[in-house]
């Protein structure tokens, strides 16, 4: 038998947005209005070298929402955990340093001699390669680093040289032309700085790969997994939580700001009354109530969470639900004022005077014209989404504590930072990955 795939309620929103987000390209390339606003975006350089970064980003959480569980195991993973492969299946003991071949902290081990003594063990999987690891490691290191940086750029060269023939034979002109012009910068696209982005994460993904199969690049935590795994498995986290709670927040946000500002009136004073209520609830008051409902419902029906991984994605939607719920009351007051400016426009009293209905000034009128303000609070309230689940984690309303997430790392580092030496690596971690997400967002 083959393997049984598990679709997660998660999975399903990832697969219908990335289905309208298809849909919208296939439906706006047609239509110049559409596409001239997004060819000036795509012409910035740092917008490119950014959208290079979110697509690494987007590749590897699309992987982790594709769950199956193979028929001699009971678990459920995802395409990602197989290609992970080692990082995932190479558990230690304890902690261990970045690079290190041997634990972190000493243990009292019984020699063959039947005496005991306190040192630090070698490591099951980092450096087991290494006869002696004290003189041979760096040598080790600096080999893997110089062969997979190697191997990354031949493969980047390679890539960069068949895009430029096939942009060439597109544009009927000499490859070596096409080469100049990309050098350049002539071209509509900066394709020079997407490649030379490219390149970066090819080389990087190639050190990181040649490295991992015997080291442990950022160390493991207290029960020994790979931190850099679960470093990549917290992408999927922040994604779901940046993009799901947005979509959450839009129609409340859009609907009756807009609604507010065009109709005025009654509508405009139950409107304002309605975010003025909720915007006064303390959010993290209001979210630890409805987690703490939540984990009353599974304690009383657990046969409708048959595993640990239902039972954290439930967790995890209920949770972009109820923070798109608590965050939609800033969008909807600038909607609102801005709604009431366009409202009282010329083109808007013409139409009102036609007896042009309502709802189609809204769409056609108000709606494109407000379009911007969405546009940059969309990608400001994904930043601060990511960074709110690290706050709630951090405080324990978060998601569930079985999920990998950046907020997780950061409450279990919390603790580490107070040993004796520092546990310092999980923090970094997070910290870089987080940082770099939101950073390109």
């Amino acid at each position: 038998m083959g393997v049984e795939f598990r679709i997660l309620w998660t999975d399903a929103l990832i697969y219908l947005l990335v289905s309208a987000i298809i849909g919208f390209v296939l439906y706006a390339r047609r239509r110049e209005h559409l596409v001239a606003p997004w060819r000036q975006v795509f012409r910035r350089r740092l917008g490119m070298a950014a959208f290079v970064v979110l697509l690494c980003y987007v590749s590897i959480g699309l992987l982790d929402s594709i769950h199956y569980r193979h028929p001699d195991r009971a678990e459920i993973i995802s395409a990602f955990d197989d290609l992970a492969g080692a990082l995932r299946t190479q558990v230690e003991k304890s902690y261990s340093a970045p690079f290190a071949t041997h634990l972190y902290t000493k243990e009292t081990v019984r020699l063959p001699d039947g005496t005991k003594q306190r040192i630090r063990p070698r490591l099951t999987y980092g450096g087991a390669h290494l006869q002696h690891p004290e003189t041979d490691r760096a040598k080790d290191v600096r080999s893997r680093l110089f062969n997979g940086a190697l191997t990354g750029l031949l493969i980047w060269a390679l890539s960069v040289v068949s895009f430029v023939f096939l942009i060439a034979r597109r544009e009927k002109v000499g490859w070596r032309l096409m080469a100049g012009r990309i050098w350049r910068g002539e071209t509509a696209l900066p394709w020079k700085v997407i490649l030379g982005t490219i390149g970066v994460m090819m080389v990087m993904a190639s050190l990181v790969i040649a490295l991992s199969t015997r080291y442990h690049i950022l160390g493991t935590d207290k029960v020994g997994q790979d931190v850099l795994y679960q470093a990549l498995k917290s992408i999927r986290t922040g994604l779901v939580i940046g993009t799901l709670t947005t979509l959450v927040m839009l129609p409340f946000a859009v609907m009756l700001g807009i609604m507010a500002g065009y109709f005025r009136g009654w509508v405009d004073d139950v409107i304002q009354y309605l975010y003025t209520t909720l915007s006064s609830i303390p959010g993290v008051l209001l979210i630890a109530g409805a987690i703490l409902m939540l984990q009353v419902h599974m304690s009383n029906h657990p046969e409708a969470f048959a595993n640990v991984t239902s039972r954290s994605d439930a967790r995890l939607l209920f949770l972009c639900i109820i923070l798109g719920i608590t965050n939609w009351t800033g969008l909807c007051r600038l909607l609102r004022g801005e709604a009431l400016k366009i409202s009282q426009v010329d083109y808007i009293q013409a139409a009102t005077a036609f007896g042009v209905n309502h709802m189609r000034i809204i769409t056609r009128h108000i709606l494109p014209n407000v379009m911007h303000i969405i546009m940059i609070s969309v990608v400001l309230q994904f930043s601060g989404l990511v960074l709110a689940e690290v706050g709630l984690s951090y405080v324990g309303v978060g998601v569930d504590p079985s999920m990998n997430s950046w907020g997780n790392m950061i409450n279990s580092a919390r603790l580490e930072m107070a040993r004796e030496p520092i546990v310092w690596w999980s923090l970094l971690a997070a910290f870089l990955f987080m940082f770099t997400l939101v950073l390109a967002a």
